[in-house]
């Protein structure tokens, strides 16, 4: 299995299509972006320390809470799943070891950024970053410890907002050549510097993040595609989403005493029972236990 969803993610990669890869906050989510359509899922770290712990994206999650949701969402999904490791819980030998924990468990692909270990989200202020010597040894030790070589290594560098675009484009650079297969330059901040990332990287796959309300211009998939990116994330949208309708039928409920005005909007019960697949469970049943 880990050789089969790395090796459909890296012809994926070979293919002339974008990669379009939702972000999911657990095995319900990911199902239901199979179920659209999509390639691939992706679990952004941010969402996991949100939904499984309620905190920010500030370093918190550990390394074993977020192997808990990433094997939860590969066991209900048939699609690639990429996860977001952000540093890789510590030095080069955590590293190692987050390679060896999520590969096994069959995630297709991680993405390990190059900020300290207490890092921040992306799109906020704070970012500190470690020495890119630093970083080149992480992804060396990452290229090392996997044992399938289908399995995606995505190099992340916050620099932009940073130390600025140049130092980006550097470290990035380092990074291709120390093993990563895919580049990841978080929060380019206009169209402009979104297409000069791809001309410079133009025969290495990149990866776009588009958070709406962050720093990166909102395109549509097709112009990302244009600019010449392999991978688009959108790691909120769909989380976002169902958080503003949790909030705006729960507001209903405490000021209305019902939620009749919402009904249309809500998966029916045994709608939400198919999505986790009754059906298939059912016939499973009818074979061997109520035979």
């Amino acid at each position: 299995m880990i050789k089969e969803k790395s090796s459909e993610l890296r012809g994926l990669l070979k293919g002339n299509k974008i990669i379009v890869a939702p972000g999911a906050f657990d095995a319900f989510s990911a199902r239901l972006i199979e179920q659209a359509g999509f390639p691939a899922v992706y679990i952004s770290g941010a969402w996991a320390a949100s939904s499984r712990l309620g905190v920010p994206d500030i370093g918190l999650a550990t390394m074993s809470e977020v192997l808990d949701t990433a094997k939860n969402v590969v066991s209900a999904t048939n699609i690639p799943v990429i996860c977001d490791v952000d540093t890789g819980y510590g030095n080069a030998l955590n590293v190692m070891r987050t390679v060896y924990e999520f590969e096994r468990v069959g995630v297709a692909g991680i993405q390990i950024e190059d900020q300290i270990t207490s890092k921040k989200a992306g799109h906020i202020e704070g970012q500190k970053l470690i020495r890119k010597e630093e970083m080149v040894k992480k992804i060396e030790a990452a290229k090392f410890a996997k044992r399938s070589k289908d399995f995606i290594l995505i190099a992340r560098t916050d620099a932009i907002g940073v130390n600025g675009f140049d130092d980006a484009m550097d470290r990035a650079s380092a990074y291709f050549q120390a093993g990563a297969d895919v580049l990841f330059i978080e929060a380019p901040r206009t169209k402009e510097e979104m297409k000069r990332i791809t001309e410079i990287f133009r025969h290495v796959p990149v990866m776009i993040n588009i958070v709406e309300g962050g720093r990166t211009p909102v395109l549509k998939v097709d112009e990302l595609e244009s600019l010449g990116f392999r991978i688009a994330i959108f790691p909120a949208s769909a989380c976002s989403a169902a958080v503003k309708a949790i909030q705006r039928v729960l507001k209903e409920l405490k000021e209305k005493g019902c939620t009749d005005r919402f009904a249309e909007n809500m998966l029916g019960l045994s709608e939400m029972f198919e999505v986790v697949g009754l059906s298939y469970y059912r016939d499973l049943e009818s074979k061997y236990v109520n035979f």
